[in-house]
């Protein structure tokens, strides 16, 4: 299958279930076809609330706003695969295949701010998958949500591996001045080719850092977010990524370990067996030597940075080329003073 981070559906955990492919009996040329499928399917999101919730310490926001639910970018490590097992759907092709889309997004953020006592903290968009995956091209979903936050002043903080955060430099430009929003690009590795292959529908590496070069010169607050960092891969990287970052504009940096969780583990170790197969056994010993010997560790306080002299280096590696490049400081903080409820249908602003 062409251009996607996985080629399989794992079974779902919560079905009893499960269908099959049988392309036995095909003739070769119809399994090439039907292989080489890249029809994406859109599905309607009737959720009736668009802001999550979380209390993780590992987190760094509490609040977040996801209008999609699965990912065209179909990076082969994501940690939100799993999510689709809720929706009854796999967490492989499904994934990236059948996106849940929540029209309602705007309308659902401008009551969620319109409840009483909110205290306009921080809310992050792509807490789970991107805001600014390809299907925002036509829904445009991201785009009104960050239009209510403007109108009622209200910080938001962006994570993408999306060059399309730029289409809406407008807003961004306007909400930075008034100190209410950052953004951080998100980098995984330099190499042009391994990207497209681990992460086969994100922008390439170089789009990203001109995005990070023209969100810094518009005055907006820029990070680097390099995630997942995986042992034995694209370790090495870091001071290589830091540096480029900081060249392109960044003021603050941060990184996450691989993480891989539930029905990640199946896609990312056939993707490895896939396209690397040669180095498939140095970076599992090397992820199980992170993670105490398993794959993955759900534990807070070691789930994203790891333990063991290995994960030690690289936080040390990682801390060091931030100082070096004036990286360490962090983003400013956004500004919620300014906060103003929106109305509603129905409801006029009193003041």
């Amino acid at each position: 299958m062409r251009r996607r981070g996985a080629h399989t559906n794992p079974p779902n955990r919560f079905e009893s279930v499960r269908r099959e492919a049988d392309w036995e009996q095909l003739p070769e040329e119809d399994l090439a076809a039907a292989l080489a499928d890249e029809h994406v399917v859109y599905l309607p999101d009737a959720s009736q609330s668009i802001v999550t919730e979380n209390d993780s310490p590992d987190v760094p926001f509490r609040y977040s706003v996801n209008p999609y639910r699965g990912c065209q970018h179909g990076c082969s490590y994501c940690y939100a695969r799993p999510t689709h097992e809720y929706l009854g759907l796999s967490a492989g092709i499904d994934f990236e295949r059948k996106i849940m889309v929540k029209h309602q997004a705007a309308e659902l953020f401008r009551r969620f701010l319109a409840q009483p006592g909110w205290d306009a903290q921080l809310v992050a968009f792509s807490g789970v998958t991107d805001c600014y995956q390809p299907a925002e091209r036509q829904f445009r979903l991201t785009r009104a949500c960050l239009e209510v936050a403007l109108e009622c002043r209200q910080p938001v903080g962006i994570v993408t591996k999306n060059a399309l955060v730029l289409r809406d430099l407008d807003l961004l430009q306007e909400m930075a001045a008034r100190r209410l929003v950052h953004v951080y690009l998100s980098l995984t590795t330099l190499d042009a080719a391994l990207a497209r292959n681990m992460e086969p529908r994100t922008s390439t590496p170089a789009a990203r850092l001109r995005a990070m070069e023209t969100l810094a010169s518009a005055q907006i607050p820029v990070g680097a977010m390099l995630a997942p960092i995986i042992p034995g891969l694209n370790d090495r990287e870091i001071p290589a990524l830091v540096a480029a970052a900081a060249d392109a504009g960044a003021t603050a940096a941060s990184y996450v370990l691989l993480r891989l969780p539930l029905a990640v583990q199946p896609v990312f170790l056939d993707w490895l067996e896939r396209t690397l197969p040669d180095a498939k056994e140095r970076i599992v010993a090397l992820i199980r030597a992170i993670r105490g010997g398993a794959l993955n560790d759900a534990e807070f306080g070691s789930r994203m940075r790891g333990a063991g002299p290995i994960a030690d280096q690289i936080g040390q590696l990682f801390r060091t080329f931030c100082r070096k490049h004036g990286l360490a400081r962090g983003l400013p903080p956004c500004d919620s003073s300014q906060f103003r409820p929106p109305a509603v249908a129905g409801q006029l602003r009193l003041f």
